[in-house]
Formats: C-alpha cells, structure tokens, sequence
C-alpha cells in the first residue's frame, strides 16, 4: 500500500533514500558485473556481445545476426496499424517542431583593435540510440533519441535494442526508426550494448555520443563509459513527484502516479499534498486501480518500495521538498499551477494542471521525455538537440590588438612559469618593431 508520512523528518529522510535508490549495496555489487561486461567486450568484441546476449538475454545469435536487415526493417510497416503509424508521425512532426526551436546560433564578436571573439557549433560524427526494450516496447523513445540528433545534423546515427520473442525487434520499434531516418539498428541490449557502442567491435560501429534510458545496468554502464564517449545523462530510473491541493481529481493522481510506477520495480511515484482527505482518496484509488493492472506485480513492487504521499503544511514546503528532490516528472496539480511554478528550481520536466498528465509529454507534446533522474536535474537538462552537438571557440587578434595585449600576457605567463608562452607572444611583438 502507499504509504502516508506526515512528519518533517520522515519526510526528508524517505525522499533522500528514494532518491538515493540507485546507489545502495546491491546497485554496487551490480557495478562489478557492468565492469566485467565492459571489460570483456574491449577485448572481445563481437564475442564477447554474442557471450551476454546468450547469457542475460538468452538470445543465441551469430554476428551476422546483430544487425537488423532491410527487409526486416520494410516488413515491420505490414506489421502495425495504420492507426499507430499515424500517432508515431504526428509525434515525429511534433517533437521535431520542437527541437528545431533549440538549434544554439554560433556567433562572432568584433571588438577593437580587429579583436575577434566567437562561437561555432558542430555536430558529432557517429550517435548512438540506446531504446530499452524486454518489459516492454518503447517506440517513443525511438524518436525522442533521433530526432534531436537528426535536428543537430549528425551525420551517421545507429541504434541498438534488446532482441525481443524469437530474435526479433518490436515492429512499432522499427517503424519509428524508419520514419525517422534509422536504417543502422543492432539487435543488443544491455551493458554489452552499451560496450559496443563505446569500444566498437567488429560489427557495430564507435560512437562519439551516446543516449537514451535503460535498466541499472545500462545506466551504470553508461557512467562508466563516459570520458571515453559523451553521454546525455544517468537516465533512469523512472519517477514522478505530484504536488496536489484540494482541487485536484485523486482519482487522476492515482493514476499518474501508476503511470510512472509501472515502468520499473525501481520507479517512483510521489505525491506532496496540502490536503489529508486528497491523500487518503489517492490512497484509495491506487489500491482500486492496480486491482487489475496488467502489470500489477512491477508496479507494487514501486509502490511499496519507492511510492510515497507526504502530506504537507503549505505548498511552499511542498515546493522546497521537490526541490531538494529534483524529480524526473513534476506534475502541479493545484488551482495556480503557473503561480508555484515560479517556486520551482529543479525538474527535468514540469506538467501544469489536471489536464496535463505526464503521458502527454511520454508521447506528443514535443519536449524530450529522456530526462535526468535521481536527483541530477539539480546540475542537468533533457536530452536535446545541444546533446549531439560541441562548440568550438574562434579567436583572431590583429598586431595592434596583440601589442596592446602582451603586457598582460607577459605578467601571466611569468606567474604560472611558462617561458614560451611570453616568448610566443614578445617574437611577435618585436617582428613589428
């Protein structure tokens, strides 16, 4: 059942082990394994991705099986309705219209002197799209990877999910590739996946950049990769924080709060309420709603584990809480959702209002649904079109501007013991005299 705490302590103690859930023993004792795996397929290769597959995925495959064919690719189109095909491109065309709103300009500055300052930016090579799969099938995240990096102009983008039922690829998982541009999709999961894409083997390339959400292991993977390639974010897993007062449905709390508890036995779902009648109904209606859950025994393990409604005095303690939290999801269910927003400092997303439930943002509003979890969207941001893109600094300077400049220079340089440094600057100078 969830569970209902009133008491400040309680409060700050429980939200700090939610959002510490990733790092306790036995996510350490998976660590070793990730190690293990990373290690193994540097050397190995191709083999060593064969090795995992087999033995976490129970998928016997030969490496000309890794990659999806083009006649697999075509074939998953006969396999969806035209219904999905319809809801998959109207959120292409939607979050599309989104990024293209977060291309970063590059810049130039000319300042005195011919001083020349500036900005450009580039996009990676080669981007690698992590899509979970296993519980279930996540075209969604498909576009959500692809599009920001097709937005940014990376020119070779390859994707890699775990093989489904009898080696295959959920259909709707490769029409969303294809509508999308993907034509390079690996049939792997995992942290072998996760290896592949960094080290590159003999069948999947390297890559410069990799994103999307997964499990513990590919998240633990991912962070032990990064340095070696760039990384969006630790993503995953999952979780939302709901601030209600006493105008919110709790029957729509109820379920928001499910819709985020039955991704992962590790999600978590919580909800801050001014109101004690709002928070025994939401109660309630959880208890209703998992009766028949068609994933009942994930989602209670979330529950029990990770699910949490805090009854607070004021929705401003609410709003400090959530702050110290820094959820995934933030859903303000209250009568001036706009009003507390301006309390808000730390959210991966923000849903204003009853009519604004979490899943818009899963599927169609635009805004990018890989988001920080665990607490980093303290310090981090959506995965976004600036996620497969670097910027390079431009700097010119005339004689007259480096003349003006070398004393300054001089005195730094002298400071930190670096000869050459003046001396690269004073050869020119005297060249001019």
């Amino acid at each position: 059942m969830l569970r209902i705490i009133t008491q400040q302590a309680d409060v700050v103690s429980e939200l700090q082990r939610i959002c510490n859930r990733t790092h306790d023993e036995h996510v350490l004792h998976k660590e070793a394994t990730v190690r293990e795996v990373l290690q193994a397929v540097k050397r190995q290769g191709d083999k060593a991705v064969l090795h995992y597959t087999a033995e976490f995925d129970n998928h016997i495959l030969k490496s000309e099986e890794l990659r999806v064919t083009s006649s697999e690719m075509d074939a998953a189109y006969q396999q969806v309705s035209r219904e999905l095909l319809q809801a998959i491109q109207l959120a292409s065309r939607q979050i599309e219209a989104f990024h293209r709103q977060r291309v970063p300009k590059g810049w130039v500055h000319f300042g005195d002197d011919d001083v020349v300052v500036g900005k450009r930016y580039t996009p990676v090579d080669c981007a690698g799209l992590y899509v979970p799969g296993g519980r279930a099938a996540y075209p969604s995240t498909v576009l959500m990877n692809a599009i920001p990096a097709k937005v940014a102009g990376v020119s070779r983008v390859v994707m890699v999910t775990p093989p489904g039922k009898r080696k295959g690829i959920n259909p709707a998982v490769l029409v969303a590739a294809q509508e999308v541009g993907i034509r390079e999709v690996y049939r792997v999961g995992g942290a072998q996946a996760i290896a592949a894409l960094a080290y590159g083997t003999e069948t999947i390339p390297k890559v410069n950049v990799i994103t999307g959400p997964g499990n513990i292991y590919v998240t633990l993977a991912k962070k032990l990769v990064y340095g070696t390639v760039g990384i969006d974010s630790l993503a995953g897993p999952s979780e939302v924080l709901i601030i209600a007062d006493e105008t919110a449905n709790p029957v729509n709390v109820a379920a928001d709060l499910l819709a985020q508890a039955e991704h992962d036995p590790m999600a978590a779902a919580i909800l801050l309420t001014t109101d004690t009648a709002l928070a025994k109904n939401v109660q309630v209606a959880v208890e209703r709603q998992l009766v028949d859950h068609p994933r009942r025994i994930d989602t209670e393990k979330a529950i029990a584990h990770y699910g949490l409604i805090v009854v607070v005095e004021s929705l401003s303690a609410a709003a400090v809480f959530s702050n110290e939290f820094a959820p995934e999801h933030l859903e303000l269910q209250v009568q001036d959702p706009w009003a507390l927003l301006a309390d808000i400092r730390h959210a991966g997303a923000i849903f204003l209002g009853d009519s604004t439930p979490e899943a818009v943002g899963d599927y169609l509003a635009g805004p990018n649904h890989i988001l920080p979890t665990s607490g980093a969207a303290r310090y981090a941001s959506p995965l976004g079109v600036e996620t497969f893109l670097k910027h390079s600094s431009i700097i010119q300077y005339s004689q007259t501007a480096l003349q003006k400049a070398a004393g300054a220079i001089d005195a730094l340089a002298t400071v930190e013991g670096l000869p050459s440094h003046k001396d690269s600057v004073r050869r020119r100078i005297q060249q001019q005299e």
